[in-house]
């Protein structure tokens, strides 16, 4: 994570997340699958370290096999042919998006960090229960049954989860990077899938960043200070207009009379 700034002078915390072409190794439809998709591939693996149905698999897309392959339901996507590349340019500045990714690994934990649980009393001649899981009662059943899902220690994160509705800050094909304001999930250098977010808002006003590519510190202090002082200038002619109208509404009350 890093951050940047914006023209006004805002900092966004943003997570720089670099993003590689992915090929389009084949085309799920209707017809033939029952439903539309497209299977996309990550990273190449040298054809000997790769199986036979796997070469031939990405031959038919004239690429080498991929490392990583993931199937998006996408209907913006199925005008792409078998072939094409995705790049980072399929989002802009302003996207809402939701990405998904494997957490960060914490090893194994007690109920209380892995379930947010509460402690038992501490008191003299107390239950010793302080940390323990508690209560492991059924629903009503005495054969020593216990429920699904019932809080207890394990094997905390490592897991597949989605942070939804962030906001994407910059979008450079070229060097081939999102800014995504915010975190997400996993550790560095983590898999991670971007799509857009299944929410009903899906994009929003882009912020304009201070760039100091081929200028100097001091000529960009300068376009932030230009900018305060316009809307400083704004802010006082709407109260001056304010108050002119307000002593012409006055002038004119006492004409009246």
């Amino acid at each position: 994570m890093t951050q940047v700034f914006t023209i006004d002078g805002a900092l966004i915390p943003v997570t720089v997340i670099e993003v590689q072409p992915n090929v389009v190794l084949q085309k799920k439809t209707k017809e033939t699958d029952g439903y539309e998709a497209i299977q996309l591939g990550y990273e190449d693996v040298k054809e000997s370290r790769a199986t036979k149905a796997a070469i031939g698999h990405a031959k038919k897309a004239n690429t080498a096999p991929k490392k990583f392959i993931r199937e998006i339901k996408a209907d913006e996507l199925m005008n792409l042919e078998v072939g094409a590349e995705v790049k980072a340019d399929i989002f802009a500045a302003g996207d809402i998006v939701d990405i998904s990714g494997i957490s960060k690994g914490k090893g194994y934990n007690g109920v209380i960090v892995r379930n947010n649980g509460h402690q038992g009393p501490k008191s003299h001649g107390g239950s010793k229960n302080i940390r323990h899981v508690g209560s492991l009662a059924t629903t009503g059943r005495n054969n020593g049954r216990i429920e699904k899902n019932t809080p207890m220690p394990g094997q905390e994160g490592g897991y597949t989860t989605t942070n939804q509705n962030l906001t994407v800050v910059k979008v450079d094909a070229e060097e081939g990077y999102i800014l995504v304001k915010g975190n997400v999930p996993g550790p560095r250098k983590g898999l991670v899938t971007i799509k857009t977010t299944v929410k009903p808002v899906k994009s929003v006003k882009a912020e304009e960043l201070i760039s100091y590519a081929g200028g100097s510190v001091e000529e960009e202090l300068e376009k932030v200070n230009a900018e305060i002082n316009k809307e400083l200038a704004a802010e006082a002619a709407e109260k001056a207009a304010a108050e002119a109208a307000k002593k012409k509404a006055a002038s004119d009350a006492r004409k009246g009379k």
